[in-house]
């Protein structure tokens, strides 16, 4: 007999009398990603507004469009929300400067670096992260990946590209780099949060980081 096939026979069996389980519904698994990307823009939105500790699932289900439930149903609570959306910036990284030079994709690299720290909502949730950060070790750790490791991946590869020019030595130390080359624009954005840097800052920024490199 081929499996799946019933008979006659096969009603006599115990429980043959029980009504069939119910499949649900073809897709009802399935979370839109309309909804999520409303979500996580919600969530930024949110945090810029009111801040960690007043942010709420009600608040950020309001802003989005969408019940508590749609929330609920993609993370149980408002700090694995942000866990998630604070590691996810961390994955995405940013794009690998490729301009030929040490100094050219140091310039670039600070220029998208500043934009995106100059952004409003950013200028507002880093901060605020940061303070949570102190209180929250989860917080601390996910802040520190995404400030960090989002920016390993494409510091070492200026360094690498850099030393295959021959413009610095190789086996320089990538720790003592990706600091050179992260924590200016950091520290003027997000630390003193002063004005916006003009072009010849950056150009400046980009030309000492660059000797400083090739002194390590």
């Amino acid at each position: 007999m081929l499996v799946g096939m019933t008979t006659n026979a096969d009603s006599t069996r115990p429980g043959a009398d029980r009504a069939p389980r119910r499949r649900p519904p073809a897709g009802a698994a399935v979370l839109r990603e309309d909804v999520t990307e409303a979500i996580r823009t919600a969530v930024f939105e949110e945090l810029a507004a009111v801040g960690y500790a007043r942010m709420s699932i009600e608040g950020i289900a309001r802003r989005a469009g969408v019940g508590k439930t749609a929330v609920y149903r993609r993370w149980r609570s408002k700090l694995h929300l942000v866990l998630d959306l604070v590691s996810a910036v961390a994955v995405q990284g940013l794009p690998a400067p490729d301009t030929g030079s040490l100094e050219g994709d140091l310039r670039l690299l600070y220029e998208v670096t500043s934009r995106a720290l100059r952004h409003p909502v950013a200028g507002q949730v880093i901060p605020d992260l940061q303070a949570e950060a102190a209180r929250n070790p989860e917080i601390a750790e996910a802040m520190q990946k995404a400030l960090r490791e989002g920016q390993q991946g494409v510091a070492s590869g200026i360094v690498a590209a850099a030393a295959a020019r021959g413009e610095i030595r190789a086996g320089v130390d990538e720790e003592l780099a990706l600091d050179l080359m992260s924590g200016p624009l950091y520290w003027r954005a997000v630390v003193v949060r002063g004005p916006r840097p003009p072009k010849d800052y950056l150009t400046g920024l980009a030309r000492a980081t660059a000797a400083a490199l090739r002194a390590l």
